[in-house]
């Protein structure tokens, strides 16, 4: 502003208030005139930082008048300025103080607007308001600067400043929060809220003794699961222009388990089979360590923790396997805290576990297992320990299921008790019992039933046996006894009268039950019959083991041999063991062709598997035996392989397809028509009363028919497979037996030729001969008829058995 200016505004404030006094307003001296200024005094308050408007009513009293000059002093100071007469921004002046922070708002509204109010612009304003003809106006505006108070501060009570999160403490423990305010003009209040509930506050007036700031404390005892997430906000403030300032906490909580509960309690479980428990524990925070316990026996398995919604609860899996031990006892599901002294809580679930039977077998209470004889009464007892209890008991001897047979000594009491009467040795071996249920079956360990009796010939038949003169024989006897033998008794029978064996010529295994006696013929002689009898504890072997001695010889040849599964390429042979001259033998097949030798084959056995033949040949099978003696015969007969089949087509396999077809359709179509006919018969057979048939007639031609087949009962060894053998035929002298006797062959490609033996009758081989012809054109099914000869000392005929 010009200072020309100046001065004559100045000039004209004094005129004007010289000639407008007032009687309500106060007189001030100015530059030699006075100055009429109000007694009301308007408060405007703002925060440091704000703004503010500094009302001053600019509007002209008369309709005729006009604004003419407004000017705002502080402490009587101008500080701005607004004259109507300076067109635009020039009509406006302000003091350095305000800077560019003040703006005069005119009508209808008229004030100093302030901007960024500091505490410096804390004053009483005077606002002056001139008009072309009214008089000049005053009015006093006192502006109120507030400093608000900081954001208040949290402490716990060991000073250390908390944000956002106070704790975690413990479910029931004491606890306090301090909050200190500084600064604030005029002196804040301080307050404790939670929500919209005040808990605690300090007033503006309330005396503290440190000087810049204000602490209130907060003080919670007895904290529980309620305060848990519980918001504590202290706010502080001093005037209603700016919201309060606040600081809010959260406050933390460890809670202890409320519940805890077994949820899968489906009973029964079962040994061996992997089971899911589920167990619930609410209320922990954070989540709580479940458990499981049998007993004082932590499990070892496996667990998952989950925390579902946020809700306080965790389960807990089990993934277990549970025992026989466990049947009975208690299942605990423990849930704890580990930051809590006395927070345990359980659920407990009795078990009950199913498990297969377990099955103990014992004999009777006063029975000795080493003191059974052939002729006693035998108890046994079976112990069952089963969940659930067992439904059914099964006994075995040997592995064969015994039934309840009183008849025959088999008696069942009960399902635990198992009689036998009566016994023999063949009732010796090992017994089980077997107890079921909805588990399985459980089997007992067997227990061996001993039983004594005197030895017995492990092999029934009389064995012969080829010795060559000054040549040793070994002859082996085995018998079955219990207790094993203590001693063996060797006796021969030849024409010289009965001769026990000195004792040196022969061994005994008692733990075996076999005596070997080396046995050397020097003359014919010393042919004959051998017998041996054991002796053990329960007496003298009553039958003894019989063993013929032949002077040893080559063997027969193989009879009898049939040819099947013969193909482009291979055929398989069988055929019947001749005599083998008392001694071991093995038996050769060979086959031959136009070319030579094609297979030779060596077995044990009269079987051969003849492979690699060739297709559509022409070959001859020859097949002999062989001993230590020498070669016996050989048979000889042809076979011709088949030829080998070239590929199907297309065309034929649908051709096969199609007849199958058409077989399958009629096979049904003839069923249906049999079932027609046998339904019309049916009916026709409840018409007739003519038509009777005798039951007691065709019972009496099959009785009749069944005595004609019956073999001769002379002997009882003798395999009759043909309708054309006759008595029992003489056997040969001795004599007959030792010397070397050929075979005659005959045969032809489908009947194979067979080598007769010196015991075979004339008739027996008049029939075969008469068979071979009626069967020329196809397989032979007649078995000629097989005789064992059983020649005794050289005076005597040989038995037909």
């Amino acid at each position: 502003m010009h200072p020309a200016w100046c001065h004559q505004t100045l000039f004209a404030f004094t005129l004007i208030a010289i000639s407008t006094p007032s009687a309500t307003q106060n007189t001030v001296a100015t530059a030699g005139s006075e100055l009429v200024v109000p007694t009301t005094l308007t408060r405007v308050s703002s925060v440091i930082g704000g703004e503010a408007d500094l009302p001053c009513d600019s509007r002209p009293p008369r309709g005729n008048d006009s604004l003419l000059l407004v000017v705002w002093y502080r402490d009587e100071d101008p500080v701005y300025s607004y004259d109507t007469r300076e067109p635009g921004p020039t009509g406006h002046w302000s003091d350095d103080s305000f800077g560019g922070r003040v703006h005069w708002i005119d009508l209808p509204t008229s004030a100093l607007h302030v901007r960024d109010i500091g505490s410096h612009d804390r004053a009483i304003y005077r606002c002056r308001v001139d008009f072309q003809v009214s008089p000049t106006r005053n009015y006093r505006v006192a502006l109120d600067v507030v400093e608000l108070p900081s954001k208040p501060v949290i402490f716990d009570e060991f000073g250390n400043e908390i944000t956002g999160v106070v704790g975690p403490y413990n479910e029931g423990d004491d606890f306090k929060l301090i909050c200190t305010v500084t600064g604030g003009n005029p002196m804040p209040r301080v307050q404790w809220l939670q929500g919209d509930s005040v808990l605690a506050t300090l007033g503006p007036g309330e005396f503290q003794p440190t000087v810049g700031s204000r602490s209130l404390t907060l003080a919670v005892t007895n904290a529980t699961r309620a305060h848990l997430s519980s918001v504590y906000t202290c706010s502080a403030d001093n005037t209603i222009l700016s919201t309060p300032q606040r600081t809010s906490v959260r406050l933390d909580l460890y809670l202890r388990p409320l519940t805890v509960e077994i949820l899968s309690r489906e009973q029964p479980l079962s040994v061996g089979r992997k089971a899911e428990l589920w167990c619930k524990t609410t209320g922990a925070r954070p989540p709580a360590t479940i458990t499981w316990w049998i007993g004082d026996t932590r499990l070892d398995s496996v667990t998952k923790l989950m925390d579902v919604d946020d809700r306080n609860e965790t389960q807990s899996l089990l993934q277990w396997t549970p025992q026989k031990a466990h049947n009975g006892q208690e299942l605990t599901c423990r849930a704890e805290h580990d930051k809590f002294n006395r927070s345990t809580i359980e659920s407990k679930l009795t078990l009950n576990i199913y498990y297969v039977p377990e099955a103990r077998m014992h004999l009777g209470a006063k029975m000795n297992p080493n003191d059974i004889e052939e002729g006693d009464d035998v108890y046994f007892g079976c112990d069952v320990d089963a969940n659930p209890p067992a439904y059914k008991v099964i006994w075995e001897h040997n592995g064969i299921v015994l039934q309840h047979n009183p008849v025959n000594g088999v008696i069942l009491t009960g399902n635990t008790n198992l009689a036998l009467r009566n016994i023999s040795r063949h009732q010796a071996g090992l017994y089980t019992c077997t107890a079921s249920n909805v588990e399985g079956d459980g089997k007992s360990p067997p227990l061996k039933m001993q039983i004594v009796y005197r030895p017995l010939c492990r092999k029934r038949e009389i064995k012969l046996i080829g010795a060559a003169l000054q040549e040793p024989s070994m002859v082996e006897c085995e018998v079955d006894a219990f207790p094993p033998p203590d001693t063996f008794e060797w006796t021969l029978n030849n024409s010289a009268g009965s001769i026990k064996v000195d004792p040196e010529r022969f061994t005994v295994n008692s733990k075996d039950g076999i005596s070997i006696l080396k046995y050397i013929p020097v003359s014919d002689v010393d042919y004959g019959t051998l017998a041996c009898r054991a002796t053990n504890l329960a007496g003298q072997q009553v039958a003894p083991c019989v063993y013929t001695l032949l002077p040893a010889t080559h063997p027969e040849p193989p009879h009898n041999c049939t040819v099947y599964n013969l193909t482009d390429d291979s055929l398989d042979l069988i055929c019947l063991i001749g005599y083998e001259g008392g001694l071991s033998c093995t038996y050769i097949a060979e086959v031959w062709a136009n070319e030579g030798l094609v297979v030779n084959s060596t077995n044990t056995a009269t079987v051969w598997n003849l492979r690699r033949l060739g297709a559509k040949r022409h070959l001859k099978i020859v097949v002999y035996a062989a001993n230590s003696r020498g070669r016996s015969e050989h048979i000889s007969f042809t076979v011709e392989t088949a030829p080998r089949l070239a590929p199907r087509t297309e065309a034929q396999e649908a051709w096969e397809v199609n007849w199958a077809v058409g077989g399958v359709l009629g096979a049904a179509i003839t069923v249906a028509i049999i079932l027609c006919l046998a339904l019309i018969a049916t009916r026709f057979k409840h018409h007739s009363t003519n038509y009777e048939v005798s039951m007691q007639s065709s019972k009496n031609q099959k009785t009749s028919l069944q005595k004609r087949n019956t073999p001769d009962d002379c002997n009882p060894d003798l395999i009759p497979l043909s309708k054309d053998i006759g008595d029992c035929p003489k056997p040969p002298e001795y004599s007959t037996v030792v010397a070397n006797t050929e075979a005659k062959n005959s045969g032809s490609v489908h009947s194979l030729a067979r080598t007769h033996s010196p015991t075979t009758p004339l008739s027996a081989q008049n029939t075969e001969l008469q068979n071979d012809r009626n069967n020329t054109n196809g397989l032979r099914t007649h078995r000629e008829v097989v005789t064992t000869r059983t020649p005794l000392l050289a005076a005597h005929q040989e038995s037909c058995v």
